[in-house]
């Protein structure tokens, strides 16, 4: 399926019927509204909706580095995204509040025949507030057909570090690039406009991620954007040193802030990320990363 615009490539997938449950239906589209407010000096989460198959946590002020951060879990019973899948989720983050959102465990992208799954994810951060949007990775199992699209929309003095781990398989099993299409774009907005976008369009049986120029002989895909007042020069030296991953950061057009890439074990690349999160994160609001423990 050659076609000039990647997302193109999905209407085909679009048309395809779902037998017994139609795209949309029942337990098929997903939604979850939250919005994290600034109350007597700490963050409240002060809305939270969600519909199947979502479930969110009420807001926790775990964070020692950073006390007045609310941190929440997205959970999911299934864990999955399955064929016909329609997700939606917004995320608000009021003026000088601080958040973070991460989910409980990796997503996992089905195996599909018809159809595709979709992840549409709506970031907003308003004057002074800072947003962590940081899921656990994302595994595309054999003819996996995933669109992932998120939007940031930040106002003056706004800040937000956001992650993404693309894994091309399960891996322990010998499964390594066998999904069908995996698209991913990040647009990121500012009070005069397009700050930057930023996309990856993996489709396999077209064009090989392993060929030189690409992914080379590694698996797992990391990227991190760091939107706020940060240099590059500081983030690469901090990846950089990394052994396990092969990484490195760039500026962002328009001053917008910097990107970071890893490529490597999944393990590795997450190290990584994890280490760029540490720096981005001592830069924009003065505290270093918590541990992550969700076991």
């Amino acid at each position: 399926m050659a076609v000039t615009n990647p997302r193109d490539a999905f209407a085909a997938y679009a048309a395809e019927r779902l037998p017994p449950a139609a795209d949309g239906a029942v337990g098929k589209e997903g939604r979850l509204d939250a919005a994290f407010a600034a109350v007597d000096g700490e963050t409240r989460l002060v809305q939270d909706y969600a519909t199947a198959p979502f479930h969110l946590t009420g807001g926790l002020n775990h964070d020692r580095a950073l006390p007045g951060l609310a941190t929440v879990y997205l959970q999911s019973p299934t864990g999955a995204v399955a064929q016909g899948d329609r997700h939606d989720l917004t995320v608000t983050v009021g003026e000088d509040a601080q958040a973070h959102v991460t989910t409980g465990n990796a997503t996992k992208v089905h195996s599909m025949d018809r159809n595709y799954g979709r992840v549409d994810v709506a970031l907003s951060v308003a004057e002074g507030g800072y947003l962590e949007y940081l899921p656990e990775p994302t595994i595309l199992h054999t003819d996996a057909r995933y669109r992932g699209e998120t939007t940031l929309s930040v106002a003056d003095g706004a800040s937000a570090i956001i992650g993404e781990v693309l894994v091309p398989g399960r891996l322990a099993r010998d499964e390594a690039f066998e999904f069908e299409r995996a698209y991913t774009r990040l647009q990121a907005r500012g009070p005069d406009g397009l700050l930057f976008e930023d996309a990856t369009d993996l489709h396999p049986d077209e064009r090989d991620p392993r060929r030189p120029g690409v992914m080379g002989d590694h698996d797992v895909l990391g990227t991190l954007y760091v939107v706020g007042d940060a240099a590059a020069d500081p983030l690469h030296e901090r990846v950089a040193d990394a052994t396990a991953a092969r990484a490195g950061a760039t500026a962002l057009p328009n001053e917008a802030g910097v990107m970071v890439r890893a490529l490597g074990a999944r393990a590795a690349v997450s190290g990584t990320l994890d280490a760029a999160w540490d720096e981005a994160r001592q830069t924009l609001v003065g505290a270093p990363a918590p541990e992550r423990r969700k076991d």
